[in-house]
C-alpha cells in the first residue's frame, strides 16, 4: 500500500497562478479550487487508494509568535485566500481526508501523518507530494519519499543528500543556517548552501558544531568569519532551527485506513455545480463505480 500526502496550500497557490481565472455567477473566484480538485482526482484515477490533503486554513501559525517575520497572509490576494475554505469543503465532499490547519501548519500535518503511516506494517511507502524544502526532513530510506508533482521528481534519501549536501535529519539545521525565504527567516549572515552543507556533513547538527578555534574553520572558505557569526548568533540559529523543525502530532491521524478513498459523498455533485465543475463530479462518480 502506498499513502499519498498532498500539500493543498502549495497546490492551491500553484494553480491560482497557473490556470485562467473563473468566476461563478455569484462572482466567486474558483479556478484554483476546480484545478486542485481535478488534480487530486487524477491521482485517484491513476491508482491512489489512500490519500490525504493538508491545507493552511489560517496561514499564520504558532511560528508567527516565535519570529515576527515568519510567513503570513499579508499580501496574499483575497481571491486566493477566499478559496482555502472552499477547497477544504469540496475535497471533503469528494471523500478526501483533509487536515485544515490553524495552530500548526500543513507541513506539520503531513509530517504527522507520515509518522503514523510508517508505523503501519501494511504501508509500503509514504509519498509526500510537495516541493517544500522543509519536508525533506521526513524522507526516510525509500520508505518515505518526497514528490514534486509539477516536475515529476522523486526525492529519496540519497537524492535529498545530493540536493542539499546533508542528510534528511540535518535539513532543519541546514535551513537555520542558510535561511528559508519562503517561510520568512533569513538564516545567519555569510552562511550559504556550500558552507552549511560542508560543516553539517561533518557535525550533523548546529549543537555539535564546535565553538571558535576549531579545525573546521580552516577547511571552509571564510571559516573564521562564519565561526564568529555562529558564535554571536547561535541562539538565533537555534530559533531558526526550531522554526524549520516540523511538529509531529499523531492525534491528527487515527489510522491509515482513515485515508482510504471510498468515493464522493452525496454533497459532491451540489458542490461541483456551485463551482461550475460538473465534469469533475461525473469523473468521481465513474471512478467510485469502477472500484465498487
Amino acid at each position: 500500500m502506498r499513502v499519498f500526502l498532498v500539500d493543498g496550500t502549495y497546490e492551491l497557490f500553484r494553480h491560482y497562478f497557473g490556470v485562467p481565472p473563473h468566476r461563478t455567477a455569484d462572482g466567486a473566484e474558483v479556478a484554483a479550487t476546480r484545478a486542485v480538485l481535478g488534480s487530486v482526482l487524477g491521482m485517484l484515477e491513476e491508482g491512489a487508494t489512500h490519500l490525504g490533503v493538508a491545507t493552511d486554513h489560517v496561514i499564520e501559525s504558532f511560528r508567527n509568535g516565535l519570529w515576527p517575520g515568519y510567513k503570513s497572509s499579508a499580501g496574499v490576494a483575497p481571491d486566493l485566500l477566499g478559496q482555502f475554505g472552499l477547497l477544504e469543503l469540496a475535497l471533503r465532499a469528494m471523500g478526501v481526508h483533509v487536515w485544515a490547519m490553524v495552530e500548526l501548519e500543513a507541513d506539520d500535518a503531513m509530517a504527522s501523518a507520515a509518522a503514523v503511516a510508517t508505523d503501519d506494517p501494511e504501508v509500503d511507502q509514504v509519498v509526500i507530494c510537495t516541493p517544500d524544502k522543509d519536508l525533506g526532513q521526513c524522507v526516510d530510506d525509500g520508505r518515505v519519499v518526497q514528490l514534486d508533482r509539477r516536475k515529476r521528481l522523486v526525492l529519496d534519501e540519497p537524492a535529498v543528500t545530493a540536493k542539499f549536501g546533508v542528510s534528511p535529519q540535518s535539513i532543519p539545521d541546514y535551513l537555520a543556517l542558510v535561511g528559508d525565504s519562503s517561510d520568512g527567516f533569513p538564516g545567519l549572515a555569510g552562511w550559504g548552501p556550500k558552507s552549511a552543507a560542508t560543516v553539517l556533513a561533518r557535525y550533523g547538527t548546529i549543537e555539535k558544531i564546535p565553538e571558535r578555534g576549531s579545525d573546521w574553520e580552516v577547511s571552509v572558505r571564510g571559516g573564521p568569519a562564519l565561526a564568529a557569526t555562529l558564535a554571536a548568533g547561535r541562539e538565533l540559529a537555534m530559533l531558526f532551527k526550531d522554526l524549520a523543525t516540523l511538529r509531529v502530532d499523531r492525534s491528527l491521524l487515527g489510522q491509515v485506513d482513515d485515508l482510504r478513498w471510498r468515493g464522493p459523498t452525496g454533497e459532491f455533485s451540489a458542490v461541483c455545480e456551485r463551482i461550475d465543475a460538473v465534469p469533475v463530479a461525473r469523473r468521481a462518480e465513474r471512478l467510485a463505480a469502477a472500484r465498487a
